[in-house]
């Protein structure tokens, strides 16, 4: 297999590989990168999601100005919030499953900015109304919880046996054998958060085999 050494980078998704070697070939090394992008999404080599958010509020805030235009214009009030909810919105939410569990609050702050401001940009909302009467008065849902669902949702086709990642969900732990590894009592508080925490790690895994799939299946087409 040869490989084309402009178009291939070399990503370390650990915080002390300064010092690893770099990849040569034939045609010449492999350029390392601390942060790459694969089907929309920015991966940083610190598991950071900072580059990513700050890339898709940037492209949102973009969008704005045909909002503001289209305002200007005259256009009714349920036509401008059909323009954030098909095309502001997804912009937000794509692939959400992958990064929702891992961004911090200044993040989440930072994404639910842009709702709210296209809320008073559709609506003549006075700057003293509070976010969720903004949300109520324009019939939205926040985004967290948006996400939220659309995380659970995806998470559950995959326990669904038919799905096509199924195998991929670890097998259900004893409750015996959880108690023992990690002296805590089945069904506390503490068991079902650590139940949860392996979840999520599988769930991360399995987002990253969906786009190793969507990928493979992209080259294969070209």
């Amino acid at each position: 297999m040869q490989i084309n050494t402009s178009k291939t980078k070399m990503f370390l998704g650990r915080l002390n590989a300064v010092n690893f070697p770099r990849l040569s070939t034939p045609t010449g090394s492999v350029e390392r990168v601390t942060a790459f992008k694969l089907l929309g999404i920015i991966f940083q080599a610190n598991f950071s999601w900072c580059l990513h958010i700050n890339t898709i509020t940037s492209k949102t805030s973009k969008h704005f100005y045909f909002l503001k235009q289209l305002k200007r214009a005259g256009v009714p009030t349920d036509q401008l919030l059909h323009f954030y909810v098909a095309v502001i919105r997804p912009v937000l939410e794509y692939c959400t499953p992958v990064w929702h569990y891992a961004i911090t609050c200044t993040q989440t702050e930072q994404i639910k900015s842009i709702q709210k401001c296209a809320i008073r940009t559709i609506f003549p909302l006075t700057p003293e109304i509070s976010y969720p009467y903004a949300l109520f008065a324009a019939n939205l849902n926040s985004l967290h919880s948006r996400r939220y669902d659309i995380s659970k949702s995806f998470f559950q086709n995959i326990c669904d046996p038919s799905s096509c990642i199924h195998h991929l969900l670890p097998p259900p732990r004893d409750t015996c054998v959880l108690s023992r590894l990690r002296t805590v009592t089945p069904g506390t508080e503490q068991s079902q958060w650590h139940s949860f925490l392996d979840s999520q790690c599988s769930f991360v895994l399995i987002c990253c085999y969906v786009l190793y799939l969507s990928i493979r299946q992209f080259w294969l087409q070209v």
